[in-house]
């Protein structure tokens, strides 16, 4: 029998740059903000907004992906777990982050939506768009193993 469910699924624009660092043991970490929104109807019947803020941390090869291919202002399927940090500030203070392990990453629209550019290069077999050419829409971007270039 299943102890617990911790699932998180997100889709949402990321705030910022992936930020990818590396431990002493030579693991890989991504972090990153993603922003949700919710629209729903006050009591008086108004149209109002309201947006979520999520730290997402990418481990591993996921996070060295996520580093490459998102940047901010791109959209974004996470998938995953939350997690709560808990630590002592250097002021002596007890310090509570609340985070989402990503298992699961996906980019979604098109290369121009959200983001000017590719942080880096495009992932194989994917063009540069013609200037010439009409945009196209395109269906959300999965990476596969098959995608990874080592």
């Amino acid at each position: 029998m299943a102890r617990g469910v911790n699932k998180v699924i997100l889709v949402g624009n990321l705030g910022r740059d992936p930020e990818l660092s590396y431990l002493p043991s030579g693991q890989s970490v991504a972090k990153f903000s993603l922003a949700t929104t919710r629209a729903y109807k006050d009591k008086s019947g108004e149209l109002k907004e309201e947006t979520e803020w999520h730290n997402i941390v990418a481990w591993g090869k996921l996070g060295e992906i996520c580093a490459q291919y998102l940047a901010k202002g791109r959209q974004a399927y996470v998938e995953g777990r939350i997690q709560t940090r808990t630590w002592e500030g250097r002021d002596g203070n007890k310090r509570t982050s609340v985070e989402i392990v990503a298992e699961n990453v996906q980019m979604l629209g098109s290369r121009g939506e959200g983001a000017s550019e590719p942080r880096s290069s495009r992932p194989p077999g994917v063009a540069a768009p013609s200037h010439d050419e009409e945009p196209q829409e395109s269906a959300p971007t999965e990476i596969t193993d098959d995608d990874i270039p080592f």
